[in-house]
């Protein structure tokens, strides 16, 4: 059995010097793990893109229409033929249909839980909130399971330079900022919290919270608190007489052009960024390609709001679901296809998982103000590249896409599915606040789509 352990020390933490002297996310723990990568086999790194679509699509106009249905169920929106035989899609989703042989559909995806932010918990932590139809519950003890990125940056960041797990282009939130649990590294403690990066990247550069010195910060003030980190690890590792190079290398990360590289956009051509669309969720699907070819793990791209669009700019399409559908996929279809033929063309795909998933569903009939409401008991999440085969379907629904006929996957499942591509085993252990043992997952791999 894969262990991982959760340790605590006293004294004054890496993340307190880093705090105070103002040098990012990077100066975490990197020195420890520098020095740990240096004694992990190398492997064939495997990541993760999860692209997640804050509001939730309809079902019923992307991956699972329902031509034959009755009007107030199918809608006005019409569908259109796949690469893949007998497989339609929504009719809006021209540049996907193009790709499914790349792509397999999880049609019977459920968590019965309508409000978003808990079943936004139940989809990012494999693990229902408590209570379910909660809205807007703050993040914290009971529902405080790590996220999947911070299970990721836990058992994976020893063998990562940057940080093996990042969020971009800002955290899922309802209206008001209201922040959902789920997101961060819960009873794991804010060290494995994944690395939120907060950016623009549509708005031509843009700078990046942790790889450059703050311009109050002359070289010499930086010289002394490299000193002072340096104390603090010589402190920390005590007897290891090896601690302050790793030091040293930390430092020269946080101010390497190298590590800024990753981030940079501007070393993308005009036609590669206009390939993914010049929308704020397209420049962060390049930026998260860019990320996984640098090396990260897990990248999460959330969805954020289009202006002028109806719904505010979300999928949450409670009223005007045609309207909201046209105006958003569009955005979503260009840059999804964009990553997948990206990767492919950069021998990355193979190697790389691309999730297309939301918190769920949408109801199975149209209501009176044209929008389709929250809808928990069956959705359908795509998955391609990285593991999985290309062209299935896997699972079923009711004739409305209502409820899961066949081929049912609870969030667990989806969770093992992805550790089972990431070639993290299902049965690695973290430790809660008081020391327990748990595994990270309690699903099953959907072993019909794995290649």
């Amino acid at each position: 059995m894969s262990t991982v352990s959760h340790t605590l020390c006293a004294g004054p933490s890496r993340r307190d010097a880093v705090v105070a002297g103002s040098l990012g996310a990077f100066g975490l723990t990197l020195p420890n793990l520098l020095h740990a990568r240096e004694r992990t086999p190398p492997r064939k790194p495997k990541s993760v893109i999860l692209l997640f679509l804050l509001g939730a699509p309809p079902q019923q106009e992307t991956w699972d229409p329902k031509p034959d249905s009755p009007a107030e169920a199918r809608g006005d929106m019409g569908v259109i033929r796949t690469a893949t035989p007998g497989l339609v899609v929504g009719e809006t989703m021209v540049r996907t249909s193009r790709l499914t042989n790349k792509i397999a559909v999880l049609r019977a995806c459920q968590t019965n839980d309508n409000a978003h932010s808990a079943s936004g918990y139940f989809m990012t932590t494999g693990h229902p909130h408590v209570p379910m139809q909660v809205e807007n519950a703050k993040p914290g003890a009971p529902n405080d399971w790590p996220s999947m990125g911070a299970i990721v940056r836990k058992v994976l960041q020893p063998r990562c330079t940057l940080p093996a797990a990042v969020t971009l282009p800002e955290q899922s939130a309802n209206d008001g900022n209201l922040t959902w649990p789920g997101q961060d590294a819960g009873f794991l403690g804010r060290a494995s919290d994944p690395w939120l990066l907060n950016c623009e990247p549509e708005k031509g550069t843009f700078d990046v919270p942790g790889l450059a010195l703050p311009p109050e910060v002359p070289a010499n003030r930086f010289d002394g608190r490299q000193g002072l980190l340096a104390a603090l690890d010589q402190a920390q590792a005590k007897s290891t007489s090896d601690a302050n190079p790793h030091v040293q290398r930390a430092f020269e990360m946080i101010g390497s052009a190298a590590a800024r590289k990753a981030f940079d956009l501007e070393g993308e051509s005009t036609g590669t960024r206009d390939r993914y669309g010049r929308s704020r969720f397209g420049q962060s699907c390049l930026l998260a390609r860019r990320l996984v070819e640098s090396g990260v793990p897990l990248v999460r791209v959330n969805w954020t709001r289009v202006p002028n669009a109806p719904n505010n700019g979300h999928w949450d399409t409670h009223q005007k679901n045609t309207e909201g559908v046209r105006k958003l996929m569009p955005v979503l279809d260009t840059a999804y296809t964009a990553l997948l033929e990206d990767l492919e063309d950069r021998g990355l795909l193979d190697d790389t998982l691309v999730v297309w998933m939301a918190e769920f569903g949408r109801t199975p009939k149209i209501n009176g103000a044209g929008g389709r409401d929250h809808w928990g008991p069956c959705f359908s999440v795509a998955l391609a590249g990285g593991g999985v085969k290309g062209g299935a379907v896997y699972g079923a629904s009711d004739k409305l896409a209502a409820y899961p006929k066949d081929g049912r996957v609870r969030p667990e499942d989806l969770h093992a599915t992805i550790y089972h591509c990431l070639g993290i085993p299902l049965d690695t252990e973290i430790h809660d606040t008081v020391g327990r043992p748990l595994a990270i997952c309690r699903g099953e791999p959907v072993r019909a789509i794995l290649a």
